[in-house]
């Protein structure tokens, strides 16, 4: 290694924050007191409501400059090396493809965006750029689920049978009220957002039932059909509530239930049933362990463990140590296919019926009476609600995922009989 190559491996990693209130703001905590001192400078931060955020005066005070918009900020600025997006659902696609344009790598949040075909213009635009791109999941970053995929991909367990995972995290008015594109499918521009449990707080979730199944370290497996339950408490325009039954293109059953409408949290569990054994995590332990049928055990440690932006310190070292990127795009995109699919398959979101909502004294908190209870019994057995008799409870349609490139309709527009080109 030469003096040269030393000298730039010392050299910062300069870094632009995009959106630095909700996620964000942990973000730029973690940049600003957790990081060595030389090892990343942050050129910039991008948010149009900056005084919202907890840290907008000591980015102030320390001379970081704050732009509303991310165009300008490369207008008037060198690229960074390393872009990190943490906006709103409906912007991750197009600034990760304004940063890659630019010249930099990009670290977006989860979820990669709102539609099938967002994704593809951001695996389009990175390949372009010869420039990489992680997705913020952070479980597929944790060495419990890498070494769980790695035992998966190896046989270890069989073939896999059903997975199945539940979550629940009561929120509150105050959560839906917090901007204007929580718990809606749209912006007022036209925008798809399909903000919900599935495609929000919940997204970690979902994505790794695909994730550990995918075919390699860095794919997950796809979903060929998908039927969903969605339902609302809260007076929102999508759902707050979902239970969906998925079958990946090799025939795996996933079994997806969340909800915002309990009155106590539930954190994510997850039994993950194979020819040879059984994964569980968070019912009797906060450790991920396989239990083989002749009666062994093997223990993986828990997914949360480490850092909760372990993300954020892995992209800033892949920038000066290349790697493979172990949640990319194509790995990312099997959940935003699942939410189309979800929002295809049950168009009207059922509300729940008036005599089971219950609300706190200042009305800010909703939930839905014995739903927790309905759930949980509804996780045990791998059925659905509409399956388990609920009178509340009704299924969708069985949406054909195998071919499907656009949302909404599943094909892409100039494929449409009688559609122009």
């Amino acid at each position: 290694m030469t003096k040269s190559q030393k000298g730039k491996e010392r050299e910062p990693v300069s870094v632009v924050l995009v959106g630095i209130g909700g996620m964000g703001s942990h973000y730029l905590n973690t940049l600003l007191e957790e990081f060595r001192p030389g090892e990343i400078e942050l050129r910039a931060a991008v948010d149009p409501f900056p005084r919202r955020s907890e840290h907008y005066h000591e980015l102030k005070n320390s001379g970081v400059p704050i732009f509303d918009s991310l165009d300008k900020f490369y207008e008037e600025s060198q690229p960074p090396e390393l872009a990190v997006i943490s906006s709103p659902i409906h912007y991750h696609v197009p600034q990760s493809c304004e940063a890659l344009r630019s010249g930099s790598y990009v670290l977006c949040e989860k979820p990669l965006g709102a539609t099938i075909q967002e994704a593809e213009r951001l695996i389009q635009a990175r390949d372009k750029a010869r420039r990489w791109v992680m997705i913020g999941y952070q479980w597929s970053y944790s060495a419990a689920i890498q070494a769980l995929k790695k035992d998966i991909l190896a046989g270890l367990f069989g073939k896999p049978i059903r997975l199945k995972t539940i979550c629940l995290w009561p929120r509150s008015m105050d959560y839906y009220q917090r901007n204007d594109w929580a718990g809606k499918k749209k912006d007022e521009a036209g925008s798809w957002i399909l903000d919900s449990p599935a495609n929000n707080a919940m997204a970690h979730f979902l994505h790794n039932l695909f994730y550990v199944l995918g075919e390699q370290v860095d794919r997950s497996a796809r979903p060929a059909q998908v039927a969903a339950e969605i339902y609302r408490a809260y007076p929102i325009e999508n759902f707050d509530t979902i239970a969906c039954r998925v079958f990946t293109k090799d025939g795996a059953e996933l079994l997806f239930y969340a909800s915002h409408a309990v009155p106590r949290e539930l954190n994510p569990q997850f039994s993950f049933e194979f020819e040879k054994a059984t994964t569980t995590y968070g019912e009797i332990s906060d450790e991920v362990i396989a239990s083989f049928r002749q009666g062994k055990e093997k223990h993986y440690g828990s997914p949360d463990a480490g850092h909760p932006l372990h993300k954020l310190f892995e992209a800033v070292a892949i920038v000066r140590e290349p790697k493979l990127i172990l949640c990319g795009p194509e790995a990312a995109c099997s959940q935003t296919m699942c939410v189309n699919g979800i929002q295809e398959s049950a168009p009207e979101v059922i509300t729940f019926p008036e005599a089971m909502v219950q609300q706190n004294e200042n009305k800010k908190r909703y939930w839905v009476k014995g739903l927790a209870e309905a759930f949980y019994d509804c996780y045990q057995k791998g059925v659905l609600p509409s399956e388990a008799g609920f009178s509340w409870a009704r299924c969708g349609n069985s949406i054909d995922l195998h071919n499907y490139q656009f949302f909404p309709g599943g094909i892409r527009p100039e494929k449409q009989e009688g559609q122009k080109t």
